[in-house]
């Protein structure tokens, strides 16, 4: 019977420690590219090329996709589904551009519903090296904060972030 109340106790705990964690995450990951900033950038600002690059879009060889607009101007649409739960469905809209940085919006539904603001953010480090920082940041409910606590999402979105990041390196310098 002392288990029993000690496991109930733990589970209160993490479950009132939910309520006070923060509403907001902010996820930073960044990798220097041996490839001048414009290279960079223009590989980047296309989300079609994300099929080369993003561990996410890479996990579903068979994923069904809608584009919507013109690649790399505010207001195109990437739409993707999947019967993948790690990649789900869900869609990126370009929000903002310049030469140098993009922001989307990343609108999940399923297996989840969410939303995240994305920024890819290109920096010359010198004519031929480009630092590129990737930001995903968001709210989070009750019930994002208990994942984010108890499957350490941050670290594991990180991971997946900085894994692309390894690939997108990888591509643009061959």
């Amino acid at each position: 019977m002392i288990v029993l109340y000690i496991i109930i106790a733990l589970l209160a705990i993490v479950l009132i420690t939910a309520v006070f964690k923060s509403d907001t995450y902010t996820i930073i990951r960044d990798i220097s590219i041996s490839k001048p900033q414009a290279t960079v950038f223009d590989f980047i600002k296309l989300i079609k090329n994300q099929e080369h690059y993003n561990k996410w879009v890479m996990a579903d060889p068979n994923l069904r996709k809608t584009l919507t607009g013109t690649d790399g101007t505010v207001g195109f649409i990437y739409a993707w589904d999947s019967d993948n739960k790690q990649v789900g469905k869900g869609e990126q809209e370009i929000t903002a551009i310049d030469g140098s940085n993009m922001d989307t919006e990343v609108r999940f539904i399923k297996p989840f519903e969410g939303l995240a603001h994305t920024s890819f953010k290109t920096e010359a480090l010198s004519a031929n090296e480009t630092k590129v920082t990737w930001v995903m940041n968001g709210n989070k409910n009750y019930m994002a904060k208990l994942m984010h606590m108890l499957l350490n999402l941050g670290k594991v979105l990180g991971n997946d972030m900085q894994t692309s990041l390894n690939t997108l390196k990888t591509v643009l310098e061959k």
